[in-house]
């Protein structure tokens, strides 16, 4: 029943409510709340996002224990994400440098106020700073990042995107519907109190794009998968990879 309730009959899940803005995109909302956003960011990640059964599919796959390889986060927020590819690169034997970037002062600050490592960096940067800069990853990767973005925002990323990765790009989301609104409505948002995690998180999913969307946007090139539960992978394999 509460499941029910929460399904909202008065937002149409048909369309892409791009309009809508996130509380922690307003750069003059409370950093309290922004900061606990971020730390509880790790736990939504670990139990929504996936990014285990991507390394080990996706990037684990092509990594040599006699040769170094380079990966570049982009819009990495808190840092959780590219933190725990580090980490499960260096565990595993791989020397896999991470580079993590983020538009938001805010996030890099943060980021960094948790620590690197060896193998991992964060910096303030747009992925067209990089491209300009001359430089090249084997992996680009991000999460929850392309819903932010307007169209404009998504070519350029995707553009960048290609011109930056020597190996695989790899671009996760959410995937938007009714039941994954209800479900992280009941299921997962209100555990996480202080912070900016219900509210924006439910934006998120309104903003998200489906599969078929995301297809019919995607250039040539790009393949879209959908990942349980309730996301997208965007895709995107290096000519001479």
């Amino acid at each position: 029943m509460v499941l029910k309730a929460t399904l909202r009959p008065d937002i149409d899940f048909r369309r892409r409510a791009a309009e809508l803005t996130e509380r922690m995109d307003d750069p003059d909302c409370d950093l309290t709340k922004l900061h606990r956003t971020y730390a509880q960011f790790a736990a939504v990640n670990a139990l929504v996002s996936g990014w285990w059964g991507v390394y080990t599919g996706q990037i684990r796959p092509y990594l040599r224990r006699d040769q170094a390889a380079t990966l570049l986060d982009i819009g990495s927020g808190g840092g959780d994400v590219p933190r725990r590819l580090a980490y499960w690169a260096a565990h595993d034997g791989f020397r896999l440098q991470v580079t993590a970037i983020d538009a938001d002062a805010r996030a890099v600050a943060y980021a960094s106020s948790l620590g690197t490592a060896a193998n991992l960096q964060f910096r303030q940067a747009f992925s067209g700073d990089l491209v300009q800069e001359g430089q090249t990853f084997d992996f680009i990767t991000s999460n929850h990042l392309l819903h932010h973005l307007t169209a404009p925002e998504l070519t350029a990323l995707l553009e960048d995107s290609e011109r930056l990765c020597r190996v695989a790009v790899i671009h996760s989301d959410l995937e938007r519907s009714a039941l994954a609104y209800a479900a992280f409505g009941v299921g997962i948002g209100p555990w996480f109190r202080g912070s900016f995690i219900r509210e924006d998180g439910m934006l998120s999913i309104r903003r998200s794009y489906t599969a078929p969307e995301l297809a019919q946007v995607a250039p040539a090139g790009w393949r879209v998968q959908r990942q349980w539960p309730y996301r997208t992978l965007l895709t995107y394999q290096a000519p001479h990879a």
